[in-house]
């Protein structure tokens, strides 16, 4: 094992570590106290414990167990490997370090709602980046989603974590337990996108143009952008055309519209959303 190789297995321990004993400090301080559940095999693990007091890290592992023996025939088993260290780690910190030492909050519920879903989105972002995941969900989507190939990853995530957040309203005797979870899971992910994928989102704007040169005069000298010209063929007329590949920042859209309205009325415009953009006039990599 190389230098390198046994400092990219330290930094994502690290990672992992960080992030398990940040999950745990959302989970138990806030999370658990506010009687919700926020999808996937830690919302069921929280029902459960409702029931019948048991701890939420220990539950979390055993809910997994049947997934990833489900996982090791159905997926890879690089992913089983991976997952089950993540639950492991994430299990023991909560049960053995977290919820002995860390008091729960027992304040507001919209407040724990909202403060256990940031912290919690953290965590499980901390825990991605190193490869892993917290398996519960992760694994029923990815089932799912091989199984029924026209499903989107996220449309199946949505399925299974709404069947938890239906169980909970039933379980807690209490409509709000949905609504709440449902504001924990949207801080969650909104969380975990920021952190994986980064805040300065921008646009990818594809133009096909008959004036290239004017629209690329205009995103040079008044957006102080740059753009790549391609060489095209209309399938239909079989004419020659150009496109330009452009990426904007968010708050230059509406200029970059003026100038391609007024040097080509009528050029095809297609407006792609990306999560985050590198190089050269944005960040680096």
């Amino acid at each position: 094992m190389n230098q390198n190789t046994r400092k990219d297995h330290l930094k994502k321990g690290i990672c992992l570590l960080a992030g398990a004993f940040v999950y745990g400090i959302g989970t138990h301080c806030f999370v658990v106290p506010a009687n919700i559940a926020p999808g996937g095999a830690a919302g069921l693990a929280l029902i459960i414990n409702y029931v019948c007091g048991m701890p939420v890290g220990l539950l979390t592992m055993v809910l997994n167990v049947p997934l990833l023996i489900l996982a090791w025939f159905l997926l890879s088993r690089r992913f089983v490997f991976t997952t089950s260290i993540a639950c492991a780690v994430t299990s023991v910190i909560l049960d053995a370090v977290i919820a002995p030492v860390f008091p729960a909050y027992s304040g507001d519920r919209f407040l724990s709602s909202l403060f256990g879903g940031i912290l919690v989105g953290v965590g499980m972002a901390f825990i991605f980046m190193t490869g892993s995941t917290t398996g519960g969900t992760d694994i029923l989507g990815y089932i799912l989603q091989k199984k029924k190939p026209h499903i989107s990853i996220g449309k199946a995530l949505l399925m299974v974590d709404g069947v938890v957040l239906l169980l909970s309203v039933y379980v807690f005797q209490n409509v709000e337990a949905g609504l709440f979870g449902l504001i924990c899971l949207f801080a969650q992910t909104r969380v975990m996108d920021m952190i994986i994928y980064g805040n300065d989102r921008g646009s990818m704007v594809t133009i096909i143009t008959n004036s290239p040169q004017e629209i690329m005069r205009g995103i040079l000298e008044e957006l102080e952008r740059s753009a790549t010209i391609l060489n095209a063929k209309g399938a239909y007329s079989g004419s020659d055309r150009k496109v330009l590949l452009c990426s904007i920042r968010k708050n230059q859209f509406y200029k970059l519209k003026q100038i391609i309205y007024s040097a080509d009325p009528g050029a095809f415009t297609m407006v792609t959303e990306t999560t985050e953009v590198f190089g050269e006039g944005f960040k680096e990599i």
